[in-house]
């Protein structure tokens, strides 16, 4: 899919690898809808880029994505000032297995309702124009680590959520192509103090035998990752962007 002149909506977009997704998306010619439970980081980020790029090309949404009404309500405010949407990416995530609970209402079940919600505001089934939805994974959807056990199986379900939703049968029903970036360690502030992230304090060592051979990529270099998918990925593909090198897919044996 051409960026250029169309009409995103990304969660999770205040900071981090989603405000780069939302500037990449602005440079490159789109209209943005940015969708964050921060209003004060999200109004501030959204009024800073209408001034650079137009008011009429960024809104900002208030959307929880525990919160079901209000995540569909981020859909409708973007569809009623831009007319539509033609790509959605399921971005809002947080690392701390000590609050699992939360965790995987985030990581995942937030994915699953931006999934489920695109299907129906973009699906043609629905009287939508079809469009592309991109799910933020991470390296460990593929390779998990053990200090971080139920943030790694949140990021695993990701991928196969997007294998299934991006399998041809559903294509076929919602023209909707459904597809996974998964980012190594990256500027950003998923993690600020793992030491209260991780469901023991013992897991610390774990931890840093998990990332000794990370090394932590420019959020900027997964923005770039993320236009390459755009254009180029096809539905039900999955792709990793580690160390700084430049995204590639994963390939996974066939059924």
């Amino acid at each position: 899919m051409e960026v250029k002149g169309r009409v995103a909506l990304v969660t999770g977009a205040s900071s981090g690898i989603g405000r780069t997704y939302v500037e990449e998306l602005l440079n490159q010619g789109a209209k943005v809808s940015i969708c964050d439970i921060n209003a004060e980081e999200g109004e501030k980020l959204a009024s800073g880029l209408a001034s650079k790029h137009g008011k009429d090309r960024v809104i900002f949404c208030q959307c929880d994505v525990t919160d079901y009404p209000q995540f569909e309500d981020s859909f409708r405010t973007t569809i009623s000032a831009f007319g539509h949407i033609d790509i959605v990416i399921n971005n809002a995530g947080i690392m701390n297995d000590r609050f699992w609970e939360l965790e995987v209402d985030v990581n995942l079940n937030g994915v699953i309702r931006g999934t489920l919600l695109a299907q129906r505001y973009l699906g043609i089934d629905r009287g939508g124009r079809g469009g592309i939805l991109i799910n933020t994974g991470s390296n460990v959807s593929v390779n998990p680590y053990v200090s971080v056990p139920i943030y790694s199986a949140t990021k695993a379900a990701i991928v196969s959520l997007t294998r299934a939703f991006g399998d041809k049968y559903h294509v076929d029903l919602t023209g909707v192509s459904v597809m996974a970036l998964c980012p190594s360690a990256t500027d950003s502030n998923l993690v600020r103090d793992v030491g209260k992230q991780l469901l023991s304090p013992r897991y610390e060592d774990a931890w840093r035998h998990d990332t000794a051979s990370s090394i932590p990529q420019k959020a900027e270099h997964v923005g770039k990752a993320l236009i390459h998918v755009l254009s180029t990925g096809k539905s039900g593909s999955v792709w990793l962007v580690e160390n700084g090198q430049p995204v590639r897919e994963v390939i996974f044996p066939k059924h």
